[in-house]
């Protein structure tokens, strides 16, 4: 046999050898690449087209944080806001420590604060003066930011609304609250062992229009209207001062319940305008019948003259 020849028992048979730029002629014999990268199952390239994913991704990433820093704020503005309860003032209510979310939205419409509800707002002046102002970490101020806590600067206050403006309210040492003359039942919302008013008595007092009267559920632990009847207001708030309504109480979540207005301020009558205006009302109604009579009488008097003269 000549030297070079090859024998058909040798090895396999060489093939056509692969055109330039197919499938095969980009890959080793184990299915590799030659740049070091393995195409997927559906023979596609996904290297790229991930990176440039997640670079979009990234990209987008400080949008979408700002999206939702807008609407956070607008939320705060004018929607809800958390408020931390800084004292016993309100106690069995709300606690020290609890979260409250309070309604802004209602006052844009020119919604007013109503008797039996829980109210934050601001300082009338003076009621918080010589009251520390704690220093807020990094944290805090961020989530105050935002609205997920109240800003430490902010001078604010929670009770419950007892008078509006026109109403007419006082409490004798041993008695009962009454606004317009109709006493409270307060069982259902004062702290348990309170008296409504036997620390501060007061009244009555003539709510002006414009203002709340708001007092604490925790009677005798609440430095409310009653301690400030000296200061300008006479001891009650300007609606303006009025943040929002307290609506629910949202952390802890073992204390998480709704603040409705208690059925005690449903009562009939309540209302200024519904004690005076039934006996105004019913006293020209009798005038009204009463002098219709008396008319029809002098007319026909005047007639039988006028008969008799002729």
């Amino acid at each position: 046999m000549a030297v070079g020849a090859r024998s058909g028992h040798e090895g396999p048979e060489e093939g056509p050898e692969p055109l330039a730029g197919s499938p095969a002629a980009m890959t080793d014999d184990s299915g590799s690449r030659p740049d070091g990268e393995s195409p997927d199952a559906d023979g596609g390239d996904s290297g790229p087209a991930d990176a440039k994913k997640q670079r979009s991704f990234w990209k987008e990433l400080p949008l979408l944080i700002g999206i939702a820093l807008v609407l956070a704020l607008l939320i705060k503005t004018f929607l809800v806001q958390a408020f931390s309860i800084p004292s016993d003032s309100m106690m069995n209510t709300l606690q020290r420590g609890d979260r409250v979310l309070v309604d802004k939205l209602t006052p844009w419409f020119g919604s007013e604060p109503q008797r039996g509800e829980v109210v934050v707002f601001h300082d009338p002046g003076g009621w918080l003066e010589g009251e520390p102002t704690p220093e807020p970490n990094v944290i805090q101020e961020f989530l105050s930011f935002i609205g997920l806590m109240p800003s430490a600067e902010d001078k604010d206050l929670i009770k419950r609304v007892i008078a509006v403006g026109g109403d007419t309210v006082q409490c004798r040492k041993g008695g009962k609250v009454t606004v317009n003359g109709k006493e409270l039942d307060e069982t259902a919302y004062i702290y348990p062992g309170s008296t409504p008013c036997d620390d501060q008595p007061f009244g009555p007092i003539k709510v002006p229009e414009g203002r709340i009267w708001v007092m604490g559920d925790n009677r005798q632990n609440s430095l409310d209207s009653r301690y400030h009847q000296e200061l300008p207001g006479n001891g009650t708030v300007a609606n303006d001062k009025v943040v929002g309504r307290a609506v629910v109480v949202a952390w802890p979540l073992t204390r998480w319940a709704t603040l409705p207005v208690p059925a005690a301020f449903d009562q009939q009558g309540l209302s200024a305008a519904a004690v005076v205006a039934p006996g105004a009302a019913g006293l020209a109604g009798i005038g009204a019948v009463g002098a219709v009579p008396l008319l029809l009488v002098r007319r026909k008097r005047r007639h039988q003259d006028a008969l008799q003269q002729d």
